[in-house]
């Protein structure tokens, strides 16, 4: 099994809800599946097998959860695949599913069961023929290119005013700030949020500099523990974090100072400490899902390296992933972002020229993310990667991420 989740925001940037989409066949292995891959699995929904074994807390904090169906999988028993709260996902539904009889009762059947219902690549043609199934419907992707919004608002919120419309395909920060401008949409899909910084004139906030420096104290070979500490005791936040870790390590022993703290963690567990704490709050004035999208790359890529036989480097993995956005954390372009900070070279090789063994497994990771599973295969094949220990380690990623960010 495969399996990814790929966010929808409003329009204040906070994601509302997650589309989950899974595989169970490598397709690079087995061409043939590749031109029926919408039905492979036909009664069962891959997704629904996912969203049942994590619940939605550990898969997406609660929010709702898209899950994508087809003509056949609709017919299916959907209720006895999911056993999480009707209410709690969307059933996605795709132009292959007619606005024919047998359908429409179908539709009908589900939403009186308790299932929010969504449709996807659906053709402005057909909006009129499948009027019985859209009037079912709570949301309706659109591809924002094709349309014009103001129309299609007129249309909607005339003919089906319950249905929330999402864009989709906005893949840079100008068509979302665009479209949230004209306000004529509910929801946004796209990859807009997590695009390079090209060039940046803002200066480094103060606050921010202290955490760069803090990296940098830390992300040095045999790095001085006192130093950290003092880095640490210049930002409130962080040394109340430190003082909370550390009295639930040593409950019998009082901690006397930040640098007693730092000396009761070790070396070792501060530096990983100190890189997740400050990427966090590196993150602090950024869309909250920067924050879960670096911090779920860094434990994925570390869960990876065994797989791609790179155990020893799982430290150093772990800090790629973090700062695999470090040029929207800082609003730097990647190469001056990198120059504020030390990193290990072959992190530097990954992210700013894309080279060497770890840049295969940030490759790989964004494929993931993107449920390019045509991509994910053919790396599967080369690396000689097994899919139960990939899956393993993106659930190990999602359930790590869970417990050190609970959802509010």
């Amino acid at each position: 099994m495969l399996a990814t989740l790929i966010p929808l925001f409003d329009d204040k940037m906070s994601v509302c809800a997650y589309s989950v989409f899974a595989r169970k066949e490598n397709h690079f292995l087995n061409p043939g599946f590749e031109g029926g891959a919408r039905y492979d699995g036909a009664g069962t929904i891959h997704e629904l097998e996912v969203v049942s074994s994590m619940g939605v807390a550990t898969l997406s904090g609660g929010k709702e959860v898209f899950v994508p169906i087809n003509q056949f999988s609709i017919f299916s028993e959907i209720s006895l695949q999911c056993t999480v709260p009707a209410e709690k996902v969307v059933l996605l539904m795709d132009n292959t599913i007619l606005p024919e009889e047998q359908f429409i009762r179908r539709v009908k059947e589900l939403k009186s069961q308790g299932y929010k219902l969504a449709m996807r690549k659906l053709p402005i043609a057909s909006f009129e023929p499948y009027r019985e199934i859209l009037s079912k419907c709570d949301y309706i992707l659109l591809n924002h290119a094709k349309i014009h919004i103001d129309k299609a608002k007129l249309y909607f919120s005339s003919v089906y005013p319950n249905i929330k419309l999402c864009a989709v395909n906005v893949d840079t920060q100008e068509e979302y700030d665009e479209l949230t401008k004209d306000g004529g949409y509910d929801l946004y899909e796209g990859g807009f949020f997590r695009m390079p910084v090209k060039e940046s004139e803002t200066e480094v906030s103060p606050l921010k500099a202290t955490y760069i420096e803090l990296l940098n104290v830390v992300n040095n070979p045999d790095f001085d523990l006192t130093e950290a500490a003092d880095v640490i005791g210049k930002d409130p936040a962080l040394v109340i974090s430190l003082l909370e870790i550390v009295n639930r390590m040593a409950l019998n022993s009082e901690i006397t100072s930040i640098r007693h703290a730092a000396a009761m963690m070790g070396q070792k567990e501060l530096k990983r400490w100190i890189n997740t704490a400050v990427t966090k709050e590196l993150c602090a004035d950024k869309p909250s899902e920067i924050t879960r999208l670096v911090m779920i790359r860094a434990k994925f890529a570390e869960n990876l390296s065994e797989s791609f036989e790179l155990s020893i480097m799982a430290p150093e993995l772990f800090i790629m992933g973090l700062f695999s956005a470090l040029d929207i954390m800082l609003d730097k372009p990647m190469q001056e972002a990198l120059d504020m900070v030390v990193v290990p070279k072959n992190v530097r090789a990954a992210l700013l020229d894309g080279e060497g063994d770890y840049a295969k497994i940030l490759h790989f990771i964004k494929s993931y993310e993107d449920a390019d599973w045509t991509e994910v295969s053919r790396i599967m094949v080369l690396e000689n990667l097994d899919m139960d220990k990939i899956y393993e380690a993106y659930l190990g990623a999602l359930r790590w991420y869970r417990d050190l960010i609970p959802a509010n």
